[in-house]
């Protein structure tokens, strides 16, 4: 219980403002004690109530959720006439979802259609009318009012119309390269760096994130030939290359990196942010030439749609589970995280607790399981600024999407 010294007066309510500095402090001091009181006979009087009830403690925490700026996401209103859907903000998930429901819809119609006979006509008529003469007309249910929470994450997400179609079928059109219906071949990466450049050793570094990758360095002698990003293009697709990474620079660390893909397209340019190597993460491990397993996380737009594309074309599609390695791609507010871990599966120690699911409930079959991981890096964060439709050209290059063209802070492309 709250100390009876401790309790709010009346002048502590009230806007009470003196000259003296010291009353001042005492009165905020003594306010402050009793609100910290106040708040924690509250908050252990409510798990009094919740270790009687635990159904109480299961509606708080299902209320609370926290007012995110993610949450706050908002989503364009197409229509029928929108052409060029790649750089809408539309959930693509939830259209298929739609798609699907009003399938089952209308199967579940077809085979409760009312027989087609005169008579029977007839009688559902003359029923439907003496339905509608003896029985009472049914009082509406009042609307429940939704929490700033339900409001702010919006419901009725993405579209006003069913008539689009973003999935990656109908972005094959643009980049047949890409979202191709044939086996797609072994991935063959050449990575460079920009002319000048003296960040090899990074470079280097990331052929042991993408396999089948070699570094070539850009040669920046005066009287070699200084290739552009078209031509080395052109180099290697005629050596059947499927893909050319180049990794810039500023201030000898990365800032961005150029992925073309071969033959034709499209050319994603991304800007590089916090590089840090593997050696510098603490109890980081070393990587081994297996092939990794690839995770793609959070890409829920057409846009987000065409970069999960672009990265998992440059993985071979069947993992080595032997060397245990994960390459993680999560998409967060239009920042996407890159990281490699290696994971092993132990026993629980009888310190540790059991394994616990997104719904806060222990997960049966792993009650005995842990599994652990060791990051092997690099980390770094990417954004995506530009799509280009082919590849890179001096100038007048076209472009699919640009960014920095969406100022709303609630409005995320991927």
């Amino acid at each position: 219980m709250a100390s009876k010294k401790l309790k709010l007066s009346s002048k502590a309510h009230l806007p009470f403002k003196t000259a003296n500095k010291e009353k001042r402090q005492g009165l905020h001091v003594k306010r402050k004690k009793a609100q910290d009181s106040i708040k924690r006979d509250e908050r252990f009087r409510r798990r009094r109530e919740e270790d009687k009830d635990p159904r109480l403690r299961e509606e708080r925490v299902k209320q609370n959720v926290p007012l995110t700026l993610e949450r706050k996401r908002v989503w364009d209103e197409v229509d029928r006439d929108t052409s060029d859907g790649l750089g809408l903000s539309v959930d693509v998930e939830r259209l298929k979802r739609q798609k699907v429901e009003e399938e089952q819809a209308a199967a579940e119609e077809e085979e409760a259609a009312p027989p087609s006979s005169d008579d029977e006509r007839d009688s559902m008529i003359n029923s439907a009318s003496e339905d509608e003469t003896t029985e009472p007309a049914k009082p509406s249910k009042p609307s429940t009012k939704r929490t700033a929470t339900e409001r702010a994450t919006s419901p009725n997400q993405s579209t006003t119309t069913n008539a689009l179609n973003f999935t990656p079928e109908a972005l094959a059109a643009k980049f047949p390269n890409l979202f191709s219906t044939d086996i797609p071949p072994t991935p063959k990466i050449l990575i460079t760096t920009s002319l000048n450049s003296t960040i090899h050793h990074e470079a280097q570094l990331l052929t042991t994130l993408f396999p089948h990758s070699v570094y070539i360095p850009r040669s920046s002698h005066r009287y070699s030939h200084r290739f552009s990003v078209k031509e080395i293009a052109s180099f290697a697709s005629n050596r059947k290359y499927t893909a050319v990474i180049v990794l810039k620079e500023d201030l000898k660390k990365p800032t961005g990196l150029t992925v073309v893909h071969l033959p034709e397209g499209p050319t994603c340019h991304y800007s590089i942010s916090n590089w840090i190597e593997g050696r510098r993460l603490p109890g980081h491990g070393n990587p081994t030439s297996h092939t990794p397993e690839l995770i793609l996380n959070n890409f829920r737009t057409p846009l987000g749609l065409l970069v999960a594309k672009s990265f998992q074309t440059m993985f071979p599609p069947q993992p080595e589970l032997q060397g245990r390695q994960v390459v993680t791609l999560h998409n967060q507010r239009d920042y996407i995280f890159l990281r490699r871990h290696r994971y092993v599966f132990r026993e629980k120690r009888e310190t540790e607790k059991n394994v616990v699911g997104p719904d806060g409930k222990e997960v049966k079959g792993a009650e005995g399981i842990r599994a652990g991981l060791q990051e092997l890096g690099p980390r770094f964060t990417m954004k995506l600024r530009r799509v280009d439709r082919g590849i890179q050209r001096a100038s007048g290059q076209e472009w699919e999407w640009k960014g920095g063209m969406e100022k709303e802070r609630t409005k995320f492309q991927l």
